[in-house]
């Protein structure tokens, strides 16, 4: 008898081809899961309250340390919260969020994906950006307890300091850190918002002649012959300056590990309800956001969306805005926190009052479409 083998049955090819759309779900998902993409994640950060305390040191050195420190002015107590926000950077100039992690951001509404550009400009390193971070606090600091005691009527002096000299710049070897600049071909400049106009004027001057840098030095005047170099296209001259200010008093406010500029609107009102009889958030717990002058103008910030959040996050029920930003709030404010917009200190002040004394807000700005 003669026996035949039946035949191999076929597997479906339906089923072989789901196979394999499976197998390359898979293998995209793992590629996706580790290929860094050009992109960094923004989100809230830490929150703190700046007529509050910070947890600063570490072990047994560790302690709460007011945020505000007034030395030769009497204060008064304060309740309630001033919130100052941060962003979260998920990301740095060499390291990226996978893609995974960025379609996740996508569908976070807290979250924002931007290019990596954006934070950490080409040919700059992580630690370049973290030091103007940080430099850009420190004067934010300072133009704070300026505009507050411009607000309550102090006249303030000031004068434009140079805070950092890059290495390799045109200024290295001819400006000194501690120099004081008084003008620029001519230029009298005085104020934190000159350091703009020297920007605009050293780009105006170009690379191809010697500029004249006026400068105060160990009580002399002197004028500094250098040559401006081309940056990325732009010419500079490779100084930081900070404004510096004689105030009638000492205010110190002891942040730490945190940068950039945007919290100047909310350290001014800390130090006026600091140095002022009553509570100036009629103890509500309020939060806001804004850069801030030493004439008191508001000016806009990153991440408000990310800090509307982080105020949501942190119990906030009032939220000051700066009104040149009202454009990306719209549309994205938490339930349950009422945004107020605001260009001016004296006019965050107002708001502030008013709601403190349970008056009518129907009057104060908001952001609108």
């Amino acid at each position: 008898m003669t026996l035949f083998a039946p035949a191999p049955r076929r597997r479906p090819r339906s089923r072989t081809v789901g196979w394999v759309f499976v197998a390359g779900a898979v293998v995209l998902g793992l590629v996706a899961s580790v290929l860094p993409s050009p992109y960094v994640i923004e989100m809230p950060g830490p929150v703190f309250n700046t007529i509050g305390t910070q947890r600063q040191g570490t072990g047994k050195d560790a302690k709460d340390v007011e945020l505000i420190q007034v030395d030769g002015h009497r204060t008064y107590p304060t309740s309630g919260a001033l919130d100052m926000l941060t962003v979260s950077v998920q990301g740095t100039a060499t390291e990226r969020p996978s893609w995974t992690s960025v379609v996740r951001a996508l569908f976070t509404k807290s979250q924002a994906v931007v290019p990596a550009s954006a934070i950490y400009p080409p040919g700059t390193s992580t630690d370049q950006v973290n030091k103007q971070d940080a430099a850009d606090m420190t004067n934010s600091q300072q133009s704070a307890v300026a505009a507050a005691l411009v607000h309550q009527g102090y006249r303030i002096p000031t004068e434009l300091e140079v805070g950092s000299v890059q290495d390799g710049s045109a200024a290295e070897g001819v400006v000194r850190t501690g120099d004081v600049v008084t003008a620029f071909d001519g230029t009298s400049l005085r104020t934190n918002a000159d350091a703009t106009t020297l920007r605009e004027l050293v780009a105006k001057h170009g690379t191809s002649s010697p500029a004249t840098v006026t400068v105060e030095r160990d009580g002399a005047t002197r004028e500094l012959s250098l040559t401006p170099r081309s940056e990325q296209g732009t010419a500079l001259i490779g100084v930081g300056v900070v404004e510096h200010y004689d105030f009638p008093f000492n205010v110190d406010i002891q942040l730490q590990d945190v940068g950039g500029p945007s919290a100047g609107m909310m350290f001014a009102l800390g130090i006026i309800d600091e140095i002022t009889p009553g509570e100036l958030n009629g103890g509500k717990h309020v939060a806001g956001t804004g850069t801030i002058t030493a004439d008191g103008a508001v000016g806009p910030i990153g991440g408000i969306r990310q800090k509307l959040y982080g105020a949501e996050a942190a119990g906030a029920t009032v939220f000051l805005a700066p009104k040149t930003n009202c454009d990306e709030v719209v549309g994205h404010v938490p339930a349950g926190l009422d945004v107020y917009a605001v260009s001016t200190l004296d006019q965050a002040v107002t708001d502030l009052q008013t709601i403190a004394a349970g008056r009518s807000t129907s009057g104060l700005e908001r952001c609108t479409t």
